[in-house]
């Protein structure tokens, strides 16, 4: 049964060219995002910081920033609003960003990275449902894929072109730099792209102002989605604000070094994701059960993968740098399929809300307590040589994908039937709107 489709039809051309800009409004913001963790070195030697305070600054304020807003936007654009929410959520977060340039301690940091959040807050969830309304549920994965790329993207250009700004034009121009460049593909959204109106979305719009946490509450396969995204994101989100930290510590690199070894591990996680949507929509077609099923296998693969690139001894560059791109590439197969599936099992009306609750677990247990947690263990479980602190931190991060895949699985037998339900609903609605 295939879901009503957009109304007004858009052409493939338009089609392609919103989730082109889409990616690339969400590769600037997760390079913003990102940065801290590249400039760590340099930020922490100039303010005199702490690895707690340094997690503090990358984790608080995110979480801040999604717990206060992420909601209230994700309701926002499922009223109707997604592209104003897109507008105002990026344009605001990239100047916000930017005035990083200008921080003179912690407390300036801190508020800086805080309004940075706002991008991702109310812009990621505002995409993924006009992604959904513009695409049809054959091709969710792969679309979700591309737009997922964003953040491997993103990550990439932190590691490299973060990186090398960084080393010569100093850590201050390179923020001010990515904030820019956000500002002026936010401007080209606004002038370019159009709201498009899904039929299913509109008469839910006028008949369910209220009650879309509640509902939500109620379904337990999102609820299990929503918390296997949760310890997921725990791992991903500390293993990426420490790892060029643990390259330079550890293995002794400049930070331009480590940041090209990061950026090769970018590269392989841009590759998973796309073949991970590409794969799960393929293997969909014979049984809808791989949904979640390409997800823990990409689990499955990445966990070993992870632990012995973290248990590599010092100097061992070469052997740690193949692992850390074998684990890049798996480790990203559960995201694109996971918020496909919470796009299937939630109604039209209410998907912009339900990625908001997902990236608000997110951005509270992953970006908010990883960095810090990884900080506090580190410099509890330092032994005095190079990066073991924060190597034995890191494992103990990554082994939340264990809890991860464990949620997921759960969602897994409940998956097939109530997707194919609100399929059904969705085609029996009126494919015009009055």
């Amino acid at each position: 049964m295939q879901e009503a489709p957009a109304y007004p039809p858009s052409s493939p051309l338009r089609r392609g060219y919103t989730l082109g800009l889409l990616t690339l409004l969400s590769a600037l913001t997760f390079m913003d995002r990102q940065i801290l963790a590249v400039l760590l070195q340099p930020v922490k030697a100039e303010f005199g910081l702490s690895d707690l305070a340094i997690g503090l600054i990358t984790g608080l304020g995110f979480s801040l920033t999604f717990v206060l807003l992420g909601i209230p936007l994700g309701k926002l654009a499922d009223r109707g609003q997604r592209r104003s929410v897109l507008v105002f959520s990026r344009g605001v977060g990239a100047l916000l960003g930017a005035a990083g340039a200008l921080a003179t301690g912690f407390w300036s940091l801190l508020v800086s990275r805080a309004g940075s959040a706002l991008s991702d807050a109310g812009g990621a969830p505002a995409s993924i449902a006009m992604l959904s309304d513009l695409y049809p549920p054959e091709r969710r994965s792969r679309v979700i894929s591309v737009f997922g790329t964003g953040a491997s993207v993103g990550a990439l250009l932190s590691l490299v072109l973060g990186a090398w700004l960084a080393q010569h034009y100093g850590w201050r121009v390179t923020m001010a730099v990515i904030g820019a460049s956000a500002l002026l593909f936010v401007a080209l959204l606004y002038a370019t792209v159009r709201e498009p109106v899904h039929a299913l979305r509109a008469q839910g719009a006028a008949q369910q102002r209220h009650g879309a946490l509640r509902e939500l509450a109620r379904n337990r396969v999102a609820l299990w989605l929503i918390l296997g995204s949760g310890f997921t994101l725990l791992a991903a989100y500390s293993f990426g604000a420490w790892n060029t930290a643990l390259l330079i510590r550890r293995h002794g690199l400049s930070l331009q070094a480590a940041g090209w070894i990061s950026g090769a591990a970018a590269l392989a996680s841009i590759t998973g994701a796309l073949w991970s949507g590409h794969f799960t929509d393929w293997m969909c077609r014979r049984d809808q059960r791989w949904q979640l099923g390409v997800p823990l296998l990409g689990m499955v693969l990445a966990l070993p993968c992870g632990l012995a690139y973290l248990a590599m001894p010092v100097g061992s560059v070469w052997v740690a740098s193949a692992l850390l791109l074998v684990y890049a590439f798996f480790v990203v197969w559960w995201a694109a399929p996971v918020y496909a599936a919470l796009s299937f099992v939630v109604p039209a009306q209410r998907r912009a809300t339900a990625h908001a609750v997902i990236m608000l677990v997110g951005s509270v247990v992953g970006s908010g307590l990883g960095p810090i947690l990884t900080g506090w263990l580190s410099d509890r479980l330092d032994t005095g040589l190079a990066g073991d602190g924060l190597r034995f931190a890191l494992m103990a991060m990554i082994g939340m994908l264990v809890p991860g895949a464990l949620a997921f699985a759960r969602a897994l037998p409940a998956y097939p039937a109530l997707r194919q339900a609100l399929l059904q609903q969705a085609a029996a609605v009126p494919r015009s709107c009055t």
